[in-house]
């Protein structure tokens, strides 16, 4: 597992975090490129034009390449915009976000305490959604399948965007490229949000794997 969270897959390929000097696949790093006003901007989906700039999907890590990396790696003055980190953040839930809704709409993904039950009962889960600020005792009675990912990094709001609802707690992915990809972005969020009361069960997560 790289420091993102997401597998380790040698056909990936790899890149260079500007902070960190390791080499990881690029599924658990975030690529930065340099504006046209020399602004660091953020390319969450890997398409911008320029010379890329890895980090690793890491909120400390993030911090520290602000702190001069970006102008080392750029090899010029750059600005970093004091919101950066909170834009990466925002950017990437609206990707997991998206990436679910479309799952969602591939028949791939369910919602609600019972279906998601149901579908953790009946096998077949890649992906296990609980919302960030739902209630700990009632997120532990699901459980995370033997090689399935967990992730409690989306709010109840963000997970009903997702579904089509005001505000969803408990959501299941199948398995299916949609879900690997969900996998890939969410393992990134995770590593940008530090939510406590999500540690817990993303250690169960970690050793079920």
């Amino acid at each position: 597992m790289t420091r993102g969270g997401t597998r380790d897959d040698r056909e990936d390929p790899e890149r260079r975090c500007i902070v960190t000097g390791e080499v990881q696949p690029k599924a658990g790093l975030i690529r930065f490129v340099v504006g046209p006003d020399a602004t660091i901007v953020p390319d969450i989906l890997g398409k911008l034009p320029g010379r890329g700039m890895w980090v690793t999907a890491d909120r400390a890590v993030l911090d520290k390449a602000g702190r001069g990396q970006f102008a080392r790696a750029a090899r010029q003055p750059v600005k970093v915009p004091e919101t950066l980190a909170a834009d990466v953040e925002a950017q990437l839930a609206r990707r997991v976000t998206d990436l679910v809704a479309l799952a969602r709409k591939a028949g791939l993904a369910v919602c609600g305490f019972e279906k998601v039950k149901a579908a953790l009962d009946k096998g077949g889960v890649r992906v296990l959604l609980q919302a960030s600020d739902g209630s700990l005792r009632g997120k532990t009675k699901l459980w995370t399948p033997q090689g399935a990912r967990y992730y409690g990094c989306l709010t109840s709001s963000e997970l009903g965007l997702a579904f089509g609802r005001q505000s969803v707690i408990h959501g299941a992915l199948a398995s299916g490229g949609l879900s690997d990809r969900v996998v890939e972005e969410a393992a990134k969020l995770r590593g940008l949000r530090e939510i406590d009361g999500d540690q817990g069960i993303a250690r169960k997560e970690k050793e079920a794997s």
